[in-house]
């Protein structure tokens, strides 16, 4: 297991405001990490930074040995749509298009892969997430769960190394949580690294690492190994606890 993403003394400041704080970190290959902290703390701007669509104002990020902090706007752009995978609060998906199209157009932005093997790999997709049959329904006429579903067979369909996800439950409800995050876990067990920023500690449990950030700063962090299955109450519990000691 190599490392794919390595933050070096990271700072991100805001009209004066210092945003992120020196702040230093890896990520393995296959691995989930899970970034907390309070409202406020700087999570969105550490996945923002780090990912390469927000440019950190100083400090290195290196994806697998590249600095990514030193590349032009057009590169970044092309770095994120072949290796890297997104995933947000909103779907934020397009409005003219169906599902399908919806998944696919990534791929198309690429343009390693014809029309035929795209509409492949999409399928594929839609069948292991289980919205096959809602493929050709307009993104208004299917519901919260479905739809983040939909956003996340878009960010896998180019093969991604590591998908970056933002509060991706965060609009959900519990039944639609508890589902997408077990995609989330088989999606990681197959080999693909996420890096997740939450502030639900159930939906935290299910990550190896939880990163701890507290006004802008790395103040601690918690291996808790991969999650197996929903029998995990000393996890929970233990995770729980540390959380508490953090003062969230």
């Amino acid at each position: 297991m190599g490392t794919i993403l390595q933050a070096k003394n990271v700072c991100k400041q805001y009209e004066g405001n210092e945003v992120l704080k020196s702040i230093s970190l890896s990520i393995e290959d296959g691995e989930f990490v899970a970034i907390m902290g309070q409202s406020g703390s700087g999570k969105s701007t550490l996945l923002y930074n780090f990912s390469g669509m927000d440019t950190a104002t100083s400090g290195h990020v290196f994806f697998q040995g590249r600095e990514i902090t030193a590349l032009s706007e057009e590169e970044i752009s092309c770095l994120r749509l072949e290796k890297m995978g997104f995933i947000f609060q909103s779907a934020n998906l397009l409005k003219n298009l169906s599902i399908r199209d919806n998944i696919i157009f990534p791929g198309f932005l690429l343009g390693k892969a014809s029309p035929r093997e795209l509409n492949n790999q999409g399928e594929i997709l839609m069948k292991r997430m289980g919205i096959f049959e809602i493929a050709n329904h307009d993104i208004k006429k299917v519901s919260g769960g479905q739809l983040q579903r939909a956003a996340i067979c878009r960010a896998l369909i180019n093969n991604p190394i590591i998908i970056f996800c933002d509060e991706p439950t965060g609009a959900l409800n519990l039944a639609a949580t508890k589902e997408v995050m077990e995609l989330f876990n088989k999606i990681n067990r197959e080999g693909t690294a996420v890096m997740l920023v939450t502030h639900d500690a159930r939906v935290a449990a299910r990550a190896d690492r939880i990163i701890y950030l507290e006004d802008g700063e790395k103040k601690a962090e918690l291996r808790l190994g991969k999650y197996q299955d929903e029998d995990s109450l000393p996890r929970e519990k233990n995770m729980i606890e540390w959380l508490q000691g953090m003062g969230f």
